[in-house]
C-alpha cells in the first residue's frame, strides 16, 4: 500500500493498521476464475436478490492486475494449474484467494490424476468455502469472514512476521495425503 515505506523502521500505530484494514476491506475488487458449476452460484451472488454491491464488489474484474480478490470457483485441472498460478502472480499486493466449492478446496468427487486436489497446492488460500455448489448466502458469509480477516491484518514488519509464521505452520502441518477420512 506504500504506507510501510513511509514510516521509519517498522514503527506503525495500531490505529493506522485499523484504518488501513477498514479501507482495504471496503474496497475489494474480485476477479473471477469460474471453472465449473460454482461459477453459476458466484454470478447469482451479484444479482439484486443477494446484492454483492453492498460490499463494494458489484463489478468483477476481467484483468488480474485490477483485482485483489481471486475467487476460484470449481475444479482445477492439472493443465489449468499453471494458468491459475500466472493469474495469481499478476495480481497486485495485497491479494486474497477464496476457494469456492469442494472441488476448489479439496478436489471434490474428482479424485483422479487430472484434477488438482485443492488449489492450495498452487496458490495460498485465505478462505475455504465448502459446498457442491455453495449457495450465494454462503459466499456472502465467506466474504464477510474475509473482511474480518483483512480488518485484523497487520502492516509492515508485523505483516512479514505473520506471513513467515503462517508459512512455517503450513509446512509443519500434516500433508493432505496422510490425513485420515479423506477419499483417497
Amino acid at each position: 500500500m506504500g504506507l510501510e515505506e513511509k514510516l521509519p523502521s517498522g514503527f506503525l500505530l495500531t490505529t493506522v493498521e485499523g484504518l488501513a484494514g477498514y479501507a482495504r476491506k471496503g474496497s475489494l475488487w474480485p476477479a473471477t476464475f469460474g471453472l465449473a458449476c460454482c461459477a453459476i452460484e458466484m454470478m447469482a451472488t451479484t444479482s439484486g436478490r443477494f446484492d454483492l454491491a453492498r460490499f463494494g464488489m458489484e463489478a468483477f474484474r476481467a484483468s488480474p492486475r485490477q483485482a485483489d480478490l481471486l475467487i476460484v470457483a470449481g475444479r482445477v485441472s492439472q493443465k489449468m494449474g499453471p494458468v491459475l498460478r500466472q493469474v495469481y502472480d499478476q495480481m497486485a499486493e495485497p491479494k486474497w484467494i477464496l476457494a469456492m466449492g469442494v472441488c476448489a478446496s479439496s478436489g471434490g468427487m474428482f479424485n483422479n490424476y487430472a484434477v488438482v486436489q485443492g488449489v492450495d497446492h498452487i496458490v495460498p488460500v485465505d478462505i475455504y468455502l465448502p459446498g457442491c455448489p455453495p449457495r450465494p448466502e454462503m459466499l456472502l458469509n465467506a466474504i464477510i469472514e474475509l473482511h474480518r480477516k483483512i480488518q485484523e491484518m497487520p502492516l509492515g514488519v508485523n505483516r512479514e512476521e505473520a506471513r513467515a509464521a503462517a508459512e512455517r505452520a503450513a509446512l509443519a502441518s500434516t500433508p493432505t495425503i496422510d490425513m485420515k477420512g479423506l477419499l483417497r
